[in-house]
């Protein structure tokens, strides 16, 4: 699943292409991408033609177009493998397309928005824009204090410049749970999946199933750190793509597979002491970590 800078990777792409552009046309080929609309398609349509958006915003997954003088905002989720992607006009449909917009950019000209999604998990809706608990912006891209109500109850992620360092370390504080299920809490810290929080832990030294709480100051912000260094240079290297599904707006793969230290690396040699990396199922998933570099406490 696309996490935090691969997401981020597209956001920045679609932003000058979509700031300020008009929705000339709106063409759902299928009504499972529009799960979190209830409307349905033909009310996204309607309500989208001529809309003007005026911004690319990010939350955690989450990606939103405020539309100007509407109060909403076009909200968009990747899901699984869901791709946002920028084509010419009139270019040829893309393999799994679910919805194209077509939009008229007054530097840009004509262009194509589409999403394409292979497993059909993420989707598109328009949404109610309301305020933002803490008044600061929604997320990274917005200059207003307003959030998709269907993303109001994801926390900040890390990278935000409104992220409360003081309150995640009370939060941890509070915790039995091992810190890696804390980590992928998306009402915590958002948009930490399980490459990355795999990734963090390792380069902090904190063993997954440490629990959140025995955690000391030093070590949170530690891992917080770790967080912010992990998630910048991921996104410096476009992103994490293990295949095909993820994918910038040109449709490109990043290459940060290559850096990874931790995950995808069991029984290969850790980075720092040499000795084997371990995988250990968790939560349906699997953990990676050096067991002699990340002691449980």
């Amino acid at each position: 699943m696309p996490e935090l800078p691969e997401v981020e990777v597209v956001r920045r792409g679609l932003a000058p292409a979509v700031t300020g552009a008009r929705v000339v046309a709106v063409t759902v080929h299928d009504d499972r991408s529009l799960t979190r609309h209830p409307a349905g398609a033909i009310d996204f349509e309607t309500r989208l033609v001529d809309a003007v958006l005026v911004a690319a915003v990010r939350r955690g997954k989450f990606l939103w177009m405020p539309v100007a003088g509407t109060g909403e905002a076009l909200v968009g989720h990747l899901g699984m493998s869901g791709q946002l992607l920028l084509r010419e006009p009139g270019a040829a449909g893309e393999r799994f397309e679910r919805i194209r917009l077509d939009i008229a950019h007054p530097v840009h000209g004509e262009l194509a928005v589409v999403f394409a999604d292979q497993r059909t998990f993420g989707s598109l809706a328009i949404d109610r824009l309301v305020p933002t608990t803490d008044g600061a912006p929604g997320g990274l891209g917005a200059s207003t204090p307003l959030v998709p109500a269907q993303v109001a109850h994801i926390a900040r992620d890390v990278l935000d410049p409104a992220f409360d360092d003081e309150d995640f370390r009370r939060t941890l504080a509070r915790k039995d749970s091992a810190v890696k299920r804390v980590l992928l809490d998306q009402t915590v810290a958002s948009g930490i999946g399980n490459i990355y929080a795999d990734e963090a832990l390792w380069a902090a030294r904190i063993h997954p199933e440490t629990p959140a709480r025995a955690l000391t100051t030093r070590a949170v912000r530690a891992l917080l750190a770790q967080l912010r260094l992990v998630l910048e240079k991921a996104l410096a290297e476009g992103g994490t793509s293990f295949d095909a599904q993820y994918v910038n707006v040109n449709g490109q793969a990043g290459y940060f597979a290559h850096s990874l230290n931790a995950y995808g690396r069991a029984g290969l040699p850790c980075a720092r002491c040499g000795g084997p990396i371990r995988r250990e199922a968790f939560m349906n998933r699997s953990s990676h970590f050096c067991p002699r570099c990340q002691r449980p406490r």
